[in-house]
């Protein structure tokens, strides 16, 4: 099946370039490449369009960006890849293998948090069990039944016509879109983390300190759980 990449972007020039030579050496290569930006004021569509990328603009708003990129998408099969995470050069090969399976729904890598200096192992490790607690607590039901909760940084994805049929992201959501997407999804057969690795990058760590860091991915996922959907964003400021 055809793969398309979506990476959703607002102001990204600082991280787009390894990006854009991470997927030119992917093998094999995906249909499309397409960069959804929110209008951004530097570099990034620049950067995208001379790597060849497909261009789509949209309203800001990474659940609404996903939304016109995953109904613009050439590709039967869509992956969410964020501008400052980097998959294993095999991605396409893995995301069609992993679909094959019809009773998976969504599914998504395993992310790696690291920086120029360190690899952020302890939120690393965190991130992996917050997949299996962050149900437990806030969807039981769907833990019973072997759903993980997963995150924009593990690269999700999924079939094109079964995002579109659950509705895709809650359009007012800035952060949190993929969690509601891991519910929605849910309906349709399994939620899967595979073993393979995308690494992403630990700019919020390194702006806020791990401590901090870990504490405002926490509260967010509260406010989630408990409804108070507004809140979220505020919570959950830009770094770049």
């Amino acid at each position: 099946m055809s793969v398309t990449l979506l990476v959703p972007v607002l102001d990204e020039a600082k991280a787009l370039p390894a990006l854009v030579e991470r997927f030119g050496a992917l093998d094999p290569a995906p249909a499309e490449i397409m960069l959804v930006d929110g209008g951004s004021t530097d570099d990034t569509v620049a950067i995208a369009r001379t790597a060849g990328w497909r261009i789509l603009e949209s309203e800001r708003g990474r659940a609404k960006q996903i939304n016109a990129g995953v109904k613009a998408a050439a590709g039967k099969l869509v992956c969410v890849v964020h501008a400052d995470t980097l998959p294993p050069v095999d991605m396409v090969a893995v995301i069609e293998e992993t679909l094959a399976d019809q009773s998976i729904a969504l599914a998504s890598f395993t992310p790696v948090i690291r920086g120029p200096e360190k690899t952020r192992w302890g939120t690393t490790i965190h991130n992996w069990a917050k997949t299996w607690y962050a149900p437990l607590i806030t969807r039981p039901h769907l833990f019973f039944r072997g759903v993980r909760l997963l995150f924009g940084d593990h690269a999700m994805f999924f079939r094109r016509e079964e995002f579109l049929s659950i509705g895709g992201c809650t359009p007012g959501d800035a952060v949190m879109e993929e969690a509601d997407l891991c519910v929605k999804f849910a309906r349709l057969g399994k939620v899967k983390m595979v073993p393979r690795r995308v690494y992403t990058s630990d700019r919020r760590i390194t702006e806020w300190g791990a401590l901090k860091a870990n504490w405002i991915y926490f509260k967010v996922g509260i406010y989630w759980a408990l409804g108070l959907r507004s809140r979220m964003a505020r919570h959950y400021p830009d770094v770049r």
